[in-house]
């Protein structure tokens, strides 16, 4: 029976670093705030909102939601966008996506400064991840480090597979794997004889976005499996499930993060880290907010 390697815990653990670094905030008046700009109500926009506005609460910090209609213009939204980021008394823009088809996403996010986007939602901020220089990394990415790290799993030379090459999980994720020295390998739909090459990792990272892809074949005895997906679960209606068949997958694996419960209850916890650390740096600019925490 593999560990489980769940994300209570490791939020915990992140909450407890955040609190320190609030009360240092609130001693000079200062109480960080993000915004989350919201382009229509899609049924997940909505279930993440609620769940990132919870958490916030939790760990006191200051959530302000902007809901636009779904019909907005691309102009409107950049104008929009670029307006609010200026705001002084917001410290981190979340803009949900995917926008609407008449939308483009990347002259908006394009907007949000740098020292704001905290879930590294703009080229700029992906080539700070790309070139190792100060920045937010996207919040899912990091929580896989952060899980990783709180279990003491040893990064430096092992063999990392990252199956699935997304700019907001797998490519990240992949800089963030090398920078530990680890050795990566990212699959995708034309990696030839996928299971084999799963197989042969010390640690394996499912970020594909297919409910119950990876089974028993694609793993080995020894290995530690991180599923990042959460996917409505074709097997069980309202409720949800990863990229990996844990039914299968957690009898052959020696350690493995559940779905729900995962990857996924960290990555909230994270953003408010992010949005945290945000409100310094705006604070203080020569203050190095972006230490590996």
């Amino acid at each position: 029976m593999a560990e489980l390697l769940t994300g209570k815990e490791v939020v915990e653990n992140i909450k407890n670093k955040i609190g320190p670094m609030l009360a240092e905030l609130q001693k000079e008046g200062l109480t960080p705030k993000i915004l989350i700009i919201r382009v229509g109500a899609r049924a997940d926009d909505l279930f993440y909102e609620r769940s990132l506005e919870k958490t916030c609460q939790n760990v006191g910090l200051a959530c302000e939601i902007l809901a636009l209609p779904e019909n907005i213009s691309q102009e409107a939204l950049q104008q929009l966008v670029q307006k609010e980021s200026k705001r002084e008394d917001v410290h981190g823009v979340l803009l949900f996506s995917p926008l609407p088809a008449h939308l483009d996403e990347k002259p908006v996010v394009a907007v949000i400064p740098t020292e704001k986007d905290v879930d590294c939602l703009s080229l700029v901020s992906a080539g700070r991840v790309y070139t190792g220089e100060e920045g937010f990394a996207p919040c899912t990415a990091k929580s896989v480090m952060n899980i990783l790290a709180y279990y003491n799993i040893a990064l430096l030379g092992k063999k990392v597979v990252v199956v699935g090459r997304s700019l907001v999980v797998g490519k990240p994720l992949a800089m963030l794997l090398l920078a530990k020295n680890a050795t990566v390998t990212i699959c995708h739909s034309h990696t030839v004889d996928l299971p084999a090459v799963c197989r042969a990792a010390d640690i394996l990272i499912v970020a594909i976005g297919k409910a119950k892809m990876i089974d028993a074949s694609y793993v080995s005895p020894g290995q530690v499996v991180i599923d990042v997906g959460t996917n409505v679960d074709p097997d069980n209606p309202g409720g949800y499930c990863g990229d990996v068949d844990f039914a299968s997958v957690e009898p052959v694996v020696h350690k493995i993060t559940p779905v729900p419960g995962g990857v996924g209850a960290v990555t909230t916890a994270r953003l408010c880290l992010h949005v945290v650390q945000a409100c310094f740096k705006l604070k203080d600019k020569n203050k190095n907010i972006y230490k590996n925490i």
